[in-house]
């Protein structure tokens, strides 16, 4: 879905050939055919992989525009959703705008057969100003007004002029609106005005790039003239307007100031950053894209040295990348937008930067890394980050490890790739598959390197994230060529093992592969860049509220955006069979409801009596993750309950009594019947365990994966699944087969109970529906009616928002779960 917010003053921006819009985008689904060629199109106009917040485009932008929304309802004006087209675009640009709000007033354009009205004329000086307002039938009128007895003037009777007498009063009041007066209220200046203030100018302001030894430096100020700094703080810090020198007067627009401070403060990295005449900051490379935005809204004429657009044309517009050199062989068996994430890959690489892979599950991102890898180590990219130009960023920076490590050998040629065990498997037949060049060791168990010089004899290295933990020593000491974190959510919380090992390593470049760079809030994208980018981001200071943390979370958007590359299957796999989403609805049995009742009231009455013994919120949390726990496994079937319930079974319902059992048995008997493969997922390898005992009575032939099971035997059961169409059923834990299995032999998934995170079951449904499935993909999500199932659904949608919202670089909240949030779920 996506919607174009028209503003209020539309007709006046039209004619300003200036019109902004607000763009409010869905990514939580894939977009619809008809609206691809917008989301083109914003991506072409805003140089970024993802749609902007905010755009402004002129007017044959907007006819453009329109006629590629083909008149679809993506427009928004005063609340109401509407088709559109550039044929009212045309006849708007013609008609008279409408009165805007009470600062802004637009222009007014009579039609020739009307006579003009008399405008607003002023007269004065720098000591005084004398002004006249249209008549009142000029829609501008009340505006003026308005603005007029806001500034301090009064009203003459003789002579109808509205008079400002005091020379500080009239240079502040020009200072903040001459502006507003010329281009607003199209604002007639008297001679003998233009002859009294000559000596008024505008201050001007400053943006300046140049080298240093690590990165460039970038300065960003205001000049008035030969005034010096300390005069040009004496009158920003006492909120004068204007500063006298070199015999003219230089009025300092608030506006400009603002935008000034702004600017400084995104550079500094400190909300709180005052606005200072000069100031001069260091900018890695890492920090270009974004300082180059900043530096553009503040300067639209800016021109950044060659060196700078090297390093970030390709990033802002990722039809300006230049090809990988990739191999041929494996060339031929990338599609085009698999070519252009290597080349998105490579370009990072050859700045010695890093980014996150985040396609949609299923379109190939451990093909697009291999891509890398291969031209990594076939030698293809040798000149390394000098073919961009500009001073280069050194290969070990010393924010990198914890220096609990001796120092690192020479580099050596070797890639490192880091998974969860269960892909080790898959990771080794997929380069085999695709890069046979490779020389591949697979570092896991017990055969394990041992020394430095054993890495060298090697390409690419696979291990785990375990495995990575226990050998540290091992590999904090070796600085790799690429290192690449796949499932990158393992290393969310930067105070894990997982975390701190993967930061410890050195390399040239690093990457995340992850179609989830956020789960729970923006901290998790915070620890990823700790590892991809070490230094890039500003620690967040503790304890920020409301606006200072959200001016953080903003500039954390901004400042990922240009590293995380985003492709729906929609957008680039058109051919791929549609994803059919469904919601079974199970209503409990009786007996069903009658243990969930019970179950909830003595949730309640332990939570009550918790509190009022004077337990912790940590306790009462706790606590209410067990009851929520229960309540959702009496939903899938009282049986994962009962040994823990003093509630008998009623006398004419079986101990195993579940709507959702019921539901799934006869789902699953149309599915077999009519020819479709099933995949079914649950988070209670216990429930599973139940669903074995079910299928094995009813004599149906099925597969089975838990996180119990090693990756030799979960590899097998894969295999088994996929190359045995007589095998109707695969029963599978979300969390060990959810990721980074490909199960196209499946086209119907079930989830028996739902998760908290939407991400979590689209990456489990996505086991089917990915590259290589040739039939529509059905996925049912099994929720008992009235219960805390319904409840989840809606947690699901924040998070698919905060999903959408980092995708985009747009606004976004934490969605972090309160013991409030706990206490209603139980209710």
């Amino acid at each position: 879905m996506i919607r174009f917010h028209l503003p209020p003053n539309f007709a006046a921006a039209v004619v300003r050939n200036a019109v902004p819009l607000r763009v409010e985008v869905d990514l939580s689904t894939a977009p619809a055919p008809e609206v691809v060629p917008v989301l083109a199109l914003l991506q072409r106009w805003a140089g970024t992989p993802t749609p902007p917040k905010f755009i402004q485009l002129n007017r044959a932008q907007l006819r453009e525009l329109a006629a590629a929304a083909a008149g679809h309802p993506v427009f928004v004006e005063n609340g109401t959703v509407t088709p559109w087209n550039h044929e009212r675009l045309l006849a708007t640009e013609d008609a008279r705008p409408p009165a805007a709000d009470s600062t802004r007033p637009p222009p007014v354009r009579k039609s020739r057969a009307d006579p003009p009205l008399p405008p607003m004329v002023v007269d004065g000086s720098e000591h005084f100003l004398a002004v006249t307002l249209p008549s009142r039938e000029h829609p501008g009128y009340e505006a003026a007004l308005a603005l007029l007895k806001e500034g301090g003037f009064t009203l003459e009777p003789s002579n109808r002029k509205w008079w400002l007498r005091d020379r500080h009063k009239t240079l502040n009041f020009l200072a903040s609106h001459l502006a507003t007066l010329r281009e607003r209220f199209n604002a007639e200046f008297t001679a003998n005005f233009e002859k009294n203030t000559a000596r008024l100018r505008q201050a001007d302001i400053t943006a300046e790039v140049g080298s240093t030894g690590g990165g460039y430096s970038v300065a960003i100020g205001i000049t008035a003239g030969r005034a010096n700094d300390a005069e040009l703080r004496s009158a920003i810090a006492a909120n004068r307007g204007y500063l006298e020198a070199d015999g003219n007067v230089f009025l300092l627009e608030p506006d400009r100031l603002r935008k000034v401070a702004a600017a400084q403060r995104a550079l500094a990295g400190d909300p709180n950053a005052t606005v200072t005449p000069h100031r001069s900051v260091t900018v890695p490379p890492a920090r270009i894209p974004e300082v180059q935005e900043v530096l553009e809204q503040l300067s639209p004429g800016f021109q950044p040295p060659e060196t700078w657009r090297g390093r970030t044309a390709a990033l802002r517009n990722l039809t300006t990348l230049a090809p990988a050199p990739i191999p041929p062989a494996l060339d031929r068996q990338l599609r085009p937008y698999q070519r252009l994430g290597v080349a998105w890959l490579w370009q990072l690489r050859r700045g010695e930067l890093g980014g996150i892979l985040a396609d949609e599950m299923g379109l190939g991102k451990t093909l697009q890394a291999l891509g890398l890898l291969s031209v990594v180590q076939t030698g293809s990219d040798a000149s390394g980050a000098t073919t961009l130009g500009g001073p280069p960023r050194p290969a070990s920076s010393g924010d990198r490890g914890s220096g609990r490590f001796p120092a690192p050998t020479p580099s050596v040629r070797a890639s490192l790739v880091v998974c969860p065990a269960s892909l080790l498997e898959n990771w080794r037949r997929e380069a085999a598959r695709f890069t046979p060049e490779l020389r591949v060791f697979v570092h896991h168990g017990e055969r394990r390197l041992s020394a430095v010089k054993d890495i060298e004899g090697c390409d690419l290295i696979i291990t785990s994230y375990g495995t990575l933990t226990r050998d540290q020593s091992l590999f904090a000491t070796t600085e790799f060529a690429v290192v690449i974190a796949d499932e990158a959510q393992h290393i969310k919380n930067r105070r894990s093992q997982n975390a701190a090992a993967l930061r410890a390593l050195r390399a040239q470049s690093r990457f995340l592969l992850t179609g989830t760079p956020v789960e729970n809030s923006l901290d998790d994208l915070r620890s990823l860049f700790e590892f991809l980018l070490p230094g890039y981001l500003t620690r967040v200071p503790a304890g920020l509220r409301g606006e200072e943390r959200a001016w953080y979370d903003e500039r954390l958007r901004a400042q990922t955006a240009p590293y995380i590359l985003r492709r729906t299957k929609r957008t680039v796999a058109p051919e791929l069979p549609e994803k059919i989403e469904q919601i079974v609805w199970c209503e409990l049995t009786p007996g069903q409801a009658e243990l969930y009742r019970e179950t909830q009231e003595r949730s309640e009455r332990e939570l009550i009596d918790l509190e009022a013994a004077g337990a912790t919120e940590a306790s009462l949390k706790f606590a209410a993750l067990t009851q929520l726990l229960r309540l959702r496994q009496i939903c899938c079937d009282p049986r994962l309950v009962r040994p823990h319930s003093t509630a008998a079974a009623p006398p004419d319902r079986p101990p195993g009594d579940s709507a959702k059992l019921d539901a799934f048995l006869e789902l699953l008997e149309e599915a077999v019947d009519d020819g479709h493969r099933v995949l079914v997922f649950s988070q209670f390898t216990s429930l599973l365990g139940l669903l074995r005992a079910e299928l094995d009575a009813g004599q149906v032939a099925h597969c089975y994966l838990d996180g119990a099971m090693p990756a030799r035997a979960r590899q097998a059961e894969v295999d088994r699944f996929q190359q045995t169409a007589e095998i109707p059923l695969f029963l599978l834990s979300l969390k060990a087969g959810g990721t980074g299995l490909n199960l196209t032999g499946a086209d119907v998934v079930v989830h028996f109970d739902p998760w908290w995170n939407p991400a979590a079951e689209a990456q489990a449904t996505d086991r089917a529906h990915r590259i290589g499935q040739t039939r529509t993909v059905t996925s049912y999500k099994l929720i008992a009616s009235g219960t805390v199932e319904e409840k989840v659904l809606a947690l699901q949608t924040e998070k698919r928002a905060l999903l959408a919202d980092v995708f985009e670089a747009s606004d976004a909240a934490a969605a972090k779960l309160s013991l409030a949030d706990l206490r209603d779920l139980l209710k």
